[in-house]
This record gives C-alpha cells, sequence and structure tokens, in this order.
C-alpha cells in the first residue's frame, strides 16, 4: 500500500486569549491517500478551515496557535518547519482551492499571468516560452473556452465557474500531491457546482493527487467523496467510506446534518388558492443597452415578458441559475432599478410606472432579505437601531418601535437582551434572523428572500427555512423566495417558476414540478443537484 500524501496525528489548535485553554481543533488524525478525495464535512465552527489551515501552515497565528500533533506531507514533516520551506511546498507540494475565487485572484492582473506566476516562482529554469504553454495546457486541462483569448482576460471579465476554474488551474500548476479544496463550490449554482466537482473528481483521478475536500453540503459528499469524516465542536465525531456515513451513519450529528438536508421532494401548497392577489406581474420585462465607442451598441434582454401572480399566505419560488434573471426580477419588482416595460400591479396601482417620491409607500408593504447579511446590516449599529430605523422613519415613537421590536424578536427566536449587540458578535444564521426581523418592522404584505439561505449551513438553512414558513403561517405573509437550489425550493415553495435566459420557462405547483419536469431546463436542474441519487435513495427508504 502506498504511503499516505498527507498524515494528520493529534492535531489540536488552540485559541488564545482567555484564562482556560479552549480548543478549535482537539486531538484529530487522519490520512489522505494518493488518488483519494477525502471530504471533511461540518458546520461553521467546527474546525475544518481551521484543519486545513493548520495542514497549508496558515493559521492565524493573532488567534489561533497549534499546541500539539503531527502533520506529514508525503512523509515531511510540517509542524515547526521554516516559513521558507512552508512557501516552497505550497504549490510544488500542497495547493489550495479557495472558496471564494474574485477573493483568491488579483482583479488587477490577467489571469492567464496569474497562472504564469505560479510557474515562475517554482519554476527551476523554465523558460518564457514553457511557461506560456503550460498556462495554455492547464488552461485546457480545466474546460475552459479558448485559452489563447480567455488567458488576457481580468477576472472580473468571466463568470464565477470559470473564476473557479482558474484558481483549480493555478493550483494544479506543479502537480501537487495534495490539494485543499475549502468550499469551493458553495457560493455556485447547481449546474455551475455540478461542473467543478466533475472537473475536481476528474483531474484528481488523472493526477493521482489526493484531495481534502471541506464542506458542510452532504449532497456533495455523495457525489464525489471516497470517505467521510464528520467534525463537530473541533473534533472527529464519525468517519469511514462516503456512502456507509451517509446511508448508516452512526453518530447523531451525522444524522442531524442528513435530517437537516433538504431534498427535491415537494409537499403540496399550503396556502388558500382563492387567497386575494397581492401582486401581479405581466410581462416584465428588463432590457439593459451596452454602448461603445468602437462597436454598435447592443441591448441584452435580463427579463424578458415575466409573467405571475402572488397571492396573500402564498410562497412563489424563482428558481435558476446565476444569470437567468432572479435577481434582476426581484429588483424590478421592489423598484431598486427601472423596468423597462410591463406592468407590476400591487394595491390597484401599476408600481413600474409610480414615480421614486410616491414609491415610500409600497416599500413599506414589499421589504427585502438579501443573500449576505453581513453585508446587508451596518456594522456600526446595534440591533436595536437596525431594526428600530425603518419604524424612525415612519414616526412610530420610541416606545412603539421598543414593543413592537421585542415582539420581532419573540418572532425570530432571539432574546430581548441581544438589542444592544452589534452585527459581528452574531453568527451567520443569528444575522440572517436580525434581517428578517428587520424587514418585518414595517409590516410589510410581501417578503422577497433573494437567497437569503444559499450561504447557510444546512442545519442553520433548515432553521431559517422553517421561521420563514412559520412567519409565513403566523402573519399570512406572501413571499417570493429565489433560489438557484431545487432542494430548498422544494422544502418551503408552494409555486415554481423556473427561470432560463430571462424568460419563466416552467411555472406550476411546486409538487407538480418537482413530480414531473416538463421543459428541458428544468431536467438539466435537477440532474445536476450534487447527491441526486444517493440522497433520493435514502428518502425513498
Amino acid at each position: 500500500m502506498s504511503e499516505p500524501v498527507l498524515q494528520v496525528r493529534a492535531l489540536s489548535v488552540d485559541i488564545r486569549g482567555g484564562g482556560d485553554r479552549t480548543s478549535a481543533v482537539a486531538n484529530v488524525s487522519f490520512d489522505v491517500a494518493p488518488g483519494e478525495m477525502v471530504c471533511l464535512v461540518g458546520e461553521s465552527g467546527s474546525g475544518k478551515s481551521v484543519t486545513a489551515s493548520s495542514v497549508m501552515g496558515l493559521l492565524n497565528t493573532a488567534n489561533l496557535r497549534l499546541s500539539e500533533g503531527s502533520i506529514k506531507l508525503c512523509g515531511e514533516e510540517l509542524v515547526g518547519a521554516s516559513k521558507a520551506r512552508l512557501r516552497e511546498l505550497r504549490g510544488s507540494r500542497m495547493a489550495m482551492v479557495f472558496q471564494e475565487p474574485m477573493t483568491a485572484l488579483n482583479p488587477v492582473h490577467r489571469v492567464g499571468d496569474q497562472i504564469a506566476e505560479v510557474l515562475r516562482t517554482h519554476s527551476r529554469g523554465m523558460t518564457r516560452k514553457q511557461i506560456r504553454a503550460r498556462v495554455l495546457e492547464l488552461m485546457r486541462d480545466v474546460y475552459l473556452p479558448e485559452p489563447e483569448r480567455l488567458q488576457y482576460s481580468y477576472p472580473n471579465q468571466l463568470s464565477g465557474g470559470q473564476r473557479q476554474r482558474i484558481v483549480i488551474a493555478m493550483a494544479l500548476a506543479l502537480k501537487p500531491a495534495l490539494i485543499i479544496a475549502d468550499e469551493p463550490t458553495t457560493a455556485l449554482d447547481v449546474t455551475t457546482q455540478a461542473q467543478i466537482l466533475s472537473l475536481l473528481r476528474g483531474l484528481q483521478t488523472r493526477y493521482k493527487t489526493g484531495v481534502l475536500f471541506i464542506t458542510h453540503d452532504l449532497g456533495v459528499v455523495a457525489e464525489i467523496a471516497d470517505r467521510a469524516i464528520v467534525m463537530q465542536s473541533g473534533r472527529i465525531v464519525e468517519e469511514g467510506p462516503a456512502l456507509e456515513v451517509l446511508t448508516r451513519p452512526k453518530h447523531r450529528y451525522t444524522r442531524m446534518l442528513l435530517d437537516a438536508l433538504p431534498v427535491a421532494v415537494a409537499r403540496p401548497p399550503r396556502f388558500e388558492p382563492d387567497a386575494p392577489i397581492v401582486l401581479a406581474v405581466k410581462d416584465l420585462t428588463k432590457t439593459y443597452d451596452e454602448r461603445s465607442l468602437f462597436r454598435k451598441s447592443r441591448s441584452t434582454k435580463a427579463v424578458d415578458g415575466v409573467s405571475f401572480d402572488l397571492r396573500r399566505g402564498e410562497i412563489v419560488g424563482v428558481v435558476g441559475e446565476s444569470g437567468s434573471g432572479k435577481s434582476t426580477l426581484a429588483r424590478c419588482i421592489a423598484r431598486l432599478i427601472t423596468v423597462s416595460d410591463g406592468r407590476v400591479e400591487a394595491s390597484g396601482s401599476d408600481v413600474a410606472k409610480l414615480p421614486n417620491r410616491s414609491l415610500s409607500g409600497y416599500r413599506r408593504k414589499l421589504q427585502m432579505v438579501f443573500q449576505d447579511p453581513y453585508r446587508s446590516l451596518n456594522p456600526r449599529m446595534t440591533v436595536a437601531q437596525l431594526i428600530g430605523e425603518g419604524m424612525a422613519n415612519i414616526g412610530l415613537s420610541q416606545r412603539e418601535a421598543n414593543e413592537r421590536t421585542r415582539r420581532l424578536l419573540d418572532l425570530i427566536g432571539l432574546d430581548h437582551s441581544v438589542t444592544s449587540r452589534y452585527p459581528h458578535q452574531f453568527s451567520g444564521g443569528q444575522r440572517q434572523r436580525i434581517c428578517i426581523a428587520r424587514a418585518l418592522a414595517m409590516e410589510p404584505e410581501i417578503l422577497i428572500a433573494d437567497e437569503a439561505v444559499s450561504a447557510l449551513d444546512v442545519s442553520v438553512q433548515a432553521q431559517v427555512l422553517d421561521l420563514l414558513e412559520d412567519l409565513r403561517s403566523r402573519l399570512n405573509l406572501a413571499v417570493i423566495f429565489i433560489t438557484h437550489d431545487l432542494r430548498v425550493a422544494a422544502r418551503i415553495c408552494d409555486t415554481v417558476a423556473v427561470m432560463h435566459r430571462g424568460k419563466i420557462v416552467e411555472y406550476g405547483r411546486a409538487v407538480d414540478v418537482f413530480a414531473a419536469p416538463q421543459h428541458e431546463y428544468t431536467k438539466q436542474l435537477f440532474a445536476a443537484a450534487p447527491g441526486t441519487d444517493v440522497l433520493g435513495q435514502m428518502v425513498r427508504h
């Protein structure tokens, strides 16, 4: 049997500060063999990324200290290695693919030059011509189109999936023995995610590279993993062959993660079919005009003739890939951007044609919850100020605002004592609950949730979805729920509208669309969802 490319033994990482010893990672041991895909699974705070950073020698030493243990890469001990030696090993023997490619890439350098930089740093005598040839070879290996042209592009000129392929090409540049992939598909839509997972699996098999893949999504584990290691609170609670861990979990935490995972099985509608229509979208179109001094101007329809009704108490899911027009549709409905054509009817008015000065009443009735709760909240404001700001703007007294804030905190399941705290003092799920409370402070009739759970762990995601369902039931809210994840849509939506290239290509009751999708694009979205086969069998049995 060949020697593991990575051996971690009794690894412990302590959190600096405080009197008692607190561990971010405690007594963690595992191996990664050549050509093996090992998935490290757990929620935020479970110790996955700290473990990966320890292997790469990238721990934040201001807050963390590697206190015990051994880390061997191809037999070489990394604990205690010099910074110079770790720099030599990064790229040449081990490489990392990060979650957000836009932050991993330099925005002011062409992507081809960024791949070439890795080769130049560890070139060992490669000529400029050889480096350029290797850059093109790597871009072809990760299936980037027209690499001769694309190498001169900047990161902002590429799609999210293309940027992630560039990062993978950089990781593969020197054929390392180990690749660590830290949540590399979390921010991608299902079809792009499927392409990246397939790409990593194929390259790992081709190069016999050991891969440590960090994820909170058990669907991804079902899709690609040879072995799964489940972490909770810095410790390994379960490990084994991936299929065995998924189908016969032994630890209650693993079972909890599996129970929280949404599956593409819808339930019957939960709103009254004859409930009043609170929003009618008719032939809505949004066109962007591109003008240039050097070429003919061009028009692009981001939203193209979209129509649907939203009834009181109904949750309509708008599903599609990045670039399908989902978020543009939401911003048109909220009048955050100007509509090019069509109608948005609410309370007897065509909101699409209202002047900006007349929109305040409509915006009280319609509120939005965005994808990233941390960027949605002012870090300098307390919870009381964040929730109370809108109420102050409409003239509520401080006493009335405080009373409504307490009721909202009860609704979202947070203690009244949090009102003096700031956003950074909360977890991602708690911050999203605060965003929901802030939206509800205006007592709206309609809530638009734009990818509101896509960045959350599966268990936290389940809690926020349950909260939205509970609020819909208690307040009779109408909700437009935007997502790229069909499994999430199945869990919460009554009606589903599938968008593709600005158009709704399939529309109907969620239970009907999920049972028998009619459009080819909808079928492709179902097929691309990670772990569909394995997790579907688990649901059926």
